[in-house]
């Protein structure tokens, strides 16, 4: 059984420059996601994919292979499903073969090791085909309201669910973008990371969940790794 790592790390970022680069207690952020993959007790290869040659010599010099990334794969608008395409025909092309596909965001740097073999150990002690990390939102999707066409209110499920005790609503996730992991065959056959009636979901706490998107978010990064370390 092999597992293909990948982490997806472009030059540009418009919230934090640099931001997959930048320090974060005295190592770039995606290095953090590099060591907890390196580590993993069953992950085959990780692979940094990007744009961005700095980037690249950077994934290197910690002993990840760096994927260059066509400039097309590394706009605002490219989803995460063609890097991971490219990767994987990038692998085949070396000869290399695998049954299980991970997607790693570098901005998750508090998703360790523990986090990353746990998800795997439970998906294959499963049936389902995907797995994706999640954690529980502070307010409930359920209470949220949308505009209607006439620019009115409206309950985001109908109009009396905002109204209901939350204990009575069904819990619910919200991917956190640490970990996604899919069996290969199911992803080159529906190009998704989700399978639906077969995609499980890895818990992980609000406070493991945090995604570098703010200096605010790098701040407190900074705090929680400090206080581990």
């Amino acid at each position: 059984m092999k597992i293909l790592a990948v982490i997806p790390a472009r030059g540009g970022s418009k919230g934090i420059p640099r931001k997959n680069i930048i320090p974060v207690c005295g190592k770039p952020l995606m290095v953090w996601t590099i060591e907890a993959a390196l580590a993993s007790t069953y992950i085959t290869r990780t692979v940094v994919s990007s744009d961005d040659d700095e980037i690249l010599q950077i994934a290197q010099q910690f002993r990840a292979e760096g994927i260059k990334r066509p400039n097309a794969l590394a706009t605002d608008e490219a989803g995460s499903e063609a890097l991971i395409t490219h990767a994987l025909e990038t692998e085949k092309m070396k000869g290399n073969h695998y049954e299980y596909i991970m997607l790693l965001q570098p901005t998750s740097p508090l998703r360790g090791t523990k986090e990353i073999d746990e998800a795997v150990k439970l998906l294959l002690a499963s049936d389902a085909k995907a797995l994706i990390s999640v954690s529980i939102p502070e307010h409930t999707p359920y209470k949220a309201f949308k505009l209607n066409a006439n620019g009115k209110l409206e309950g985001l499920i109908d109009n009396k669910t905002p109204f209901m005790r939350r204990q009575d609503l069904p819990q619910t996730f919200m991917p956190n973008g640490a970990i996604y992991i899919v069996k290969t065959e199911q992803f080159l056959k529906s190009g998704s990371l989700f399978c639906e009636d077969a995609t499980m979901a890895y818990e992980m706490s609000r406070e493991k969940s945090i995604d570098v998107d703010t200096m605010d978010d790098l701040v407190l990064i900074e705090k929680r790794l400090a206080d581990v370390g």
